[in-house]
Order: structure tokens, then sequence, then C-alpha cells
């Protein structure tokens, strides 16, 4: 029997092939097999080896490639016949990544395997929008919420109360569910002029900013694309106060244009 090869679990980061760690390049160009998913930009893909297997397991709402069980097996199976086996995600493995499931059936199966952390977009599109996630006086603390869990049916096993006093909360794959975590949000308690704002396509070079409050979203929400990130909270106010935009296209060379 050959020898089983390893499993790397490695966070793609937010977006930009600029943000992805030094050690994720690496793998990626000593990858036998990469195992990616939809976010992966067609950038970051270059990166990889031409002899390399690619398998594209990417999900949509709705819309599966493969069932999140199926990917654990193709994991294992591919373990058992290529030494670098590097399943890529977008963001961080652990963060609503489904990388616990994965490592669940690594463990069973006794594969080896490795998780290599990623700048997560629950952080890094704020930043890029000019939006600290906390800051003194106005957000000491921070939640991070899966927004496509939040549907009426869902509604008794989320605190809604406890989300409606955090500083800063940033929902990730919530665009769907808008209106309905806004709801939730006021009936709990929240300002219904919290100010909100939706970061598409954070870190890219297709970045838009769309501003606007919890009472808007509620009354005429605006029209938002996936992927974005929405970030509630006084925070948001900076992305106007500070003149945020130059400095950022300053910072990577003009790869991101903001709107508003």
């Amino acid at each position: 029997m050959s020898k089983l090869g390893k499993v790397y679990l490695v966070g793609a980061g937010p977006g930009s092939v600029d943000l992805l760690t030094v050690k994720a390049f690496r793998l990626l160009q000593e990858a036998d097999v990469v195992v990616y998913d939809r976010l992966i930009s067609p950038e970051l893909m270059n990166l990889v080896n031409e002899e390399c297997v690619r398998h594209y397991v990417g999900k949509q709402e709705s819309e599966h490639t493969l069932p999140q069980e199926e990917i654990n097996i193709l994991l294992v199976e591919y373990a058992k016949k290529y030494q670098k086996v590097i399943r890529l995600k977008g963001g961080d493995p652990f963060v609503f990544g489904r990388g616990g499931e994965e490592v669940e059936l690594l463990v069973k199966e006794s594969i080896p395997f490795e998780v290599i952390p990623g700048i997560s977009s629950s952080v890094a599109a704020a930043t890029y929008a000019g939006i600290p996630i906390t800051h003194r006086g106005v957000s000491n603390n921070f939640a991070v919420l899966a927004g496509h869990c939040c549907t009426p049916a869902s509604f008794e096993s989320i605190d809604w109360n406890a989300f409606s006093k955090v500083g800063t909360l940033v929902v990730l794959m919530g665009v769907r569910n808008r209106s309905l975590i806004a709801r939730s949000l006021i009936e709990a308690g929240k300002n219904k002029f919290t100010p909100v704002a939706f970061i598409e396509n954070a870190t890219s070079s297709s970045q838009k900013v769309i501003i606007s409050n919890l009472d808007e979203l509620l009354v005429n929400p605006p029209a938002v694309n996936s992927p974005a990130v929405m970030v509630i909270g006084e925070v948001v106010k900076f992305h106007h106060e500070w003149n945020w935009f130059n400095g950022i296209e300053e910072l990577i060379a003009g790869e991101v244009s903001v709107g508003l």
C-alpha cells in the first residue's frame, strides 16, 4: 500500500491575490491536487502549477456542484492517490468554511492534514471599505453571523437580543436575507437608524460599497449583488468621515475601485 498523502485546508483570503499568505502560495506551487470553491478567483488559480489536478466544487445558494459530504469523501480519495492535496477555500477554512466537517472525516480515516489560516472577509472587507471593525469610544466588540441561516424557520435558534447589543455585527452570506436580518435586529431593540454597509466583491478590482441603514433595509432595500459582506454598526460612519478612498487606492496601486 502506497503512503498516504496529506491534505492541506488552505485559506485563500478575501479575494485579492496579494492577500494570500506566503505559505498558501508555496503550497499552491507544490500541489498535486487543488479542490477549490466558487469564490476562488481565476487570478489565484493561475498560481497553481500546470501539472496539478484541479477539481471545482463550488457552492452557491440552492446550487451545489457537490454536496459537502461528497467533498469530504473526495478529499480522502485524493489523499490515497496523491501526496499533496490542497482544499482551497475563500477566506479562512474555519470561518463558515465548513473546514471542521472535512477535518472530522480526515481524522476518522487517519489522513494527515494541516490547516493554513487565511484572512477572513469578515474583517478584510470592512478594512478595504475604510470601516474599522472596532474603534475606541464607538465599538469595543464585534460578532460574525452566517446570514444564509437567517431564515424564518431558523429564527428561534438565533439570539437576536444578543446580536442587537453587539458593537459591530458582520454578516457573511446575508444579502438574500438582509431585510429579515434588519427586521429581527430592530424588533430586538437595535436603533432602526443604525448604519449598514454592504461591500461587494471585497478587495477585488470590482469592489463596491453601498451605504444604508436598518430602516431603509425594511422600507426600500438597496440593490446588492453577491458576494457581499454586510457590516452593521456606528463604525460604518467612518466610511464617509475618513477620506479613505485615496489612501486605499494608493495602498493597492489602484487595484480596487470603491463606489458609493
